[in-house]
């Protein structure tokens, strides 16, 4: 922050690492910024652009942060304390090496077309690190975020706002319908069946909060009028992701997809589905322009009638990027919290089966629910292209690339 006599204060857009760099730069010291006398010769390496090698050394091209490329410099290897960097330059150069289908072994000199490569995976790495904390720093989960692209010199995707609960479409009002429980003990003791048995179901959490109800069946979770504590078993996708998920480029042509990074047990919360909610109508008018972009992220909400949709195109969270399998590990399930409008359920992604760390996750865009009850036989949130016809015959076919014993060749 920077202030003026009469005390305003206007914000800096430097970081402090970029302010240190200035001083170093014009050669002033800052007490404020920890740049003296005795540091102020330390200069941060930005990334590492070029590699050369003779008998006796092996150089580097430095940008040193703070700098422009033009006084990047060749330093020796032993000038230099940036471990982790190098690591990457050289994972990088072995990678692209081996895509050009040269000697992986470090060569006296880099090509001009791999130096180019290595410089624009060292930006890109800059860019998708600069994302990565700007979502970290709009969720409201516990789960952190991570991304990671070592496929190609894709960013972040354009036209997308990371949103961590559903978005009011223009036109839609939502009035809260809530009842809240007066329970001590939501498991133990539910007085009146709990919030679930005000609709005539159960609980649908073990203590562990793990999900014992089909798929299918609706789940109703404790909300802000309820008596009980954040601790009630009953509170668990009002709590958010609880784990550390990763966003990563897929090798096979599936764009972006999602891992975990760490083991989810089966039956378990991972995520919700979130956007932009807008009415069906709406949703053919902007399917017809998906289905000429090759993609869309419409999920109707037809629970019980389908009057609203959800679009996570431009609006949405870290579900925007999972991918279709044949063969998923997530299932969808109907969760109502703060809204007991049956056709406004939030929609929640439970783990199937136990998930590996690394493993990536994928839900069904197709999915079958088998009808477990009268109630349930209404539900059809198929992830599909709005505005098509239902018709086989008709319908665009998309090639499946889940790779899945199961796969059926083709997501619609």
């Amino acid at each position: 922050m920077a202030e003026d006599l009469n005390g305003c204060s206007v914000s800096c857009k430097l970081s402090l690492d970029d302010l240190q760099a200035v001083c170093r730069r014009e050669r002033l010291h800052c007490k404020e910024l920890q740049v003296n006398k005795h540091n102020i010769d330390d200069y941060e390496v930005e990334y590492l652009c070029d590699y050369k090698k003779s008998k006796e050394q092996e150089l580097y091209l430095v940008k040193w942060k703070g700098f422009p490329e033009s006084a990047n410099t060749w330093e020796p290897r032993k000038n230099l304390k940036c471990k982790k960097l190098m690591t990457q330059f050289h994972e990088d150069m072995e990678r692209e090496l081996r895509r050009q289908k040269r000697r992986t072994t470090c060569p006296k000199r880099l090509d001009k077309d791999v130096a180019w490569i290595l410089v624009q995976k060292a930006k890109l790495r800059q860019r998708l690190q600069r994302w990565e904390a700007d979502l970290n720093k709009t969720r409201n989960h516990p789960g952190r975020i991570f991304v990671l692209n070592e496929v190609d010199l894709d960013g972040p995707p354009r036209d997308f706002t990371y949103i961590n609960t559903y978005k009011v479409g223009e036109g839609i009002v939502l009035n809260e319908m809530a009842v809240g429980c007066e329970c001590k003990d939501c498991f133990s003791d539910p007085v009146g069946g709990c919030c679930p048995g005000a609709s005539l179901h159960r609980l649908a959490y073990t203590d562990k909060g793990q999900v014992r109800v089909r798929a299918g069946e609706p789940i109703y979770e404790c909300n802000t009028r309820c008596s009980c504590g954040s601790d009630c078993p009953n509170r668990v996708v009002q709590k958010g992701i609880p784990f550390d998920l990763c966003i990563f480029k897929t090798g096979n042509g599936r764009g972006w997809g999602v891992r975990a990074l760490q083991h989810i047990k089966k039956n378990t919360f991972v995520m919700e589905y979130v956007g932009e909610i807008i009415t069906s109508d709406e949703a053919e008018k902007r399917g017809h322009l998906y289905d000429r972009q090759g993609a869309t992220y419409l999920f109707d909400l037809d629970y019980v009638e389908d009057v609203y949709t959800v679009d996570a195109a431009h609006h949405g969270n870290i579900s925007h990027f999972v991918n279709h399998s044949c063969n998923p590990n997530l299932q969808v399930y109907n969760v109502f919290i703060d809204n007991l409008d049956e056709r406004l359920p939030r929609i929640a992604l439970f783990s199937t089966r136990p998930i590996r760390a690394g493993e990536e996750l994928t839900f069904d865009y197709k999915m079958q629910i088998d009808p477990v009850d009268a109630e349930s036989t209404r539900m059809d949130s198929n992830f599909s292209l709005a505005g098509l016809p239902s018709s086989p015959k008709k319908r665009i076919r998309v090639e499946c690339r889940c790779g899945s014993d199961t796969c059926r060749k083709y997501l619609f």
